[in-house]
């Protein structure tokens, strides 16, 4: 995979993600994806994936826009800069309670790239700010 296909597949993955087209995220994925979340722990597999959308899905309503990509020339990785609009749907535990707050929030993410698909996502947003701005 070269840094022109690292740059579609991510443009996909982006793009299921706003078309809350979560088996198509999922397709970018290795079987094996690691995830780290941001200022929390590390999950292994699609399946557990799979769960954090669910969850997620339950819980916040976002669409990203602004998105731009990078990858490297050999396209083993690669990186996105967004700004995350959503709606606090659902209290998270641990987090302040939801009542439909909104928010706007720059966020980040890197990857890691392999055999076509997506073996690592790192994501990164500021927590203090998305707190600060639910009302936290």
């Amino acid at each position: 995979m070269d840094r022109t296909e690292a740059l579609a597949l991510l443009t996909r993955y982006y793009a299921a993600f706003n078309a809350g087209d979560w088996e198509g995220m999922l397709d970018c994925l290795d079987d094996g994806v690691i995830h780290d979340i941001n200022q929390g722990g590390r999950q292994t597999g699609k399946d557990a994936f799979r769960s954090f959308l669910a969850h997620m899905e339950r819980c916040y309503r976002e669409r990203l826009d602004g998105i731009v990509l990078m990858a490297s020339d050999d396209g083993t990785r690669g990186a996105a800069e967004f700004v995350v609009h959503g709606e606090y749907l659902a209290t998270d535990e641990g987090l302040p309670e939801a009542n439909g707050q909104t928010y706007t929030l720059p966020a980040g993410a890197f990857f890691s790239i392999a055999g076509g698909r997506i073996t690592r996502v790192t994501v990164y947003y500021n927590l203090a700010d998305w707190t600060a701005q639910v009302g936290g």
